[in-house]
């Protein structure tokens, strides 16, 4: 079992930044693959950006690209999504996800495909 928590969502005005973490815990984070989400009101969960166990991947909805950038830290069972240029439409409840990775390079962009989620962190932004 892998125990996920959200932190760091907020409100922003748009044009701001904010960075969400998801800390983890019961297993070896390390070999995990992870992977953000997002639900607006009304709309389908929808991927945002995913990464390999190692790090050295990545995935973005082209939505987010240039603007978020995921990362993880191993050492501290935790991952990272930093949103600049945050926009209304970017408004929504932000999941993490967590599942083992197949090897280093494996990222995944359904939900799925994710054993784990966290509880949810609001991200909400004001034009």
């Amino acid at each position: 079992q892998v125990q996920l928590v959200e932190s760091g969502g907020g409100l922003v005005q748009a044009g701001g930044s904010l960075r969400l973490s998801c800390a983890a815990s019961g297993r070896t984070f390390s070999t995990y693959a992870m992977g953000w989400f997002r639900q607006a009101p009304g709309k389908e969960r929808e991927s945002v950006a995913a990464i390999s166990w190692s790090g050295g991947s990545t995935y973005y909805a082209d939505s987010v690209k240039g603007r978020f950038t995921i990362s993880r830290d191993n050492a501290k069972n935790t991952g990272y999504l930093q949103m600049n240029s945050l926009k209304p439409e970017d408004t929504a409840v932000y999941y993490c996800a967590a599942r083992l990775g197949l090897s280093s390079r494996h990222y995944y962009t359904e939900a799925g495909e994710y054993d784990y989620w966290g509880q949810g962190t609001q991200v909400t932004v004001s034009s």
